[in-house]
């Protein structure tokens, strides 16, 4: 059953967490977070936009192909609470499409650009069967490049088993995200954190 809200932390019973990335794919910077994960052994949730799937569709390809879980994340990054939600479903619709051409898949798990939900948005996504995703380290800001030790010190504090983490991969320079996300799971596996997707995650909830 398909939770009417946010999920940014999930009750679990193992040393589980969810890394995401908005806003790609991108060239460079989604490479280098797949080598990351590759070194570790893990998986992540990358939520792509449609626009972005469109102009990169071998990178999207990538990600799909090395075990990672791509999650909707619109066509074109809009605030869907200034929408109305005829455009809104369009929005989403155009990005599942791209999704299941890429993935041949579903998928399940949307995130709404800058968090911008209310009450209709979360019902839209729950009638579509989207699990509406959240994350606790939102205080990090890594799309602002506040530096890597901001980052580090936002999602430090933050992070505990059953945690959804947010970064970003795509739009602008994201070399201090990838520094950031390349200490931070090195610390989380040292830790004994298993790196999971998003619908791992869910399903590990207790």
């Amino acid at each position: 059953m398909v939770n009417i809200a946010l999920v940014e932390q999930e009750s679990v019973r193992e040393k589980v967490v969810a890394f995401t990335f908005d806003d790609g794919p991108h060239p460079v910077y989604t490479r280098q977070v797949l080598e990351i994960f590759r070194s570790a052994s893990g998986r992540a949730t990358f939520f792509m936009i449609g626009k972005e799937m469109e102009a990169h569709p071998e990178i999207a390809a990538e990600v799909h192909h090395e075990g990672h879980e791509i999650g909707n994340h619109t066509y074109t990054h809009p605030d869907l609470t200034k929408l109305t939600l005829k455009a809104a479903g369009e929005e989403l619709q155009r990005a599942e499409s791209l999704v299941q051409e890429i993935t041949g898949q579903t998928t399940r798990c949307f995130r709404p650009p800058y968090f911008g939900v209310n009450d209709d948005i979360l019902s839209l996504a729950a009638e579509r069967g989207y699990q509406t995703i959240g994350a606790v380290n939102g205080d990090a800001k890594d799309w602002d490049n506040p530096g890597v030790e901001h980052i580090l010190e936002h999602t430090r504090s933050a992070v505990k088993p059953g945690s959804v983490l947010i970064f970003h991969d795509g739009y602008g320079d994201r070399s201090e995200t990838v520094e950031a996300v390349r200490v931070l799971v090195n610390e989380l596996v040292a830790e004994g954190y298993r790196l999971v997707t998003v619908s791992e995650l869910l399903r590990f909830s207790s």
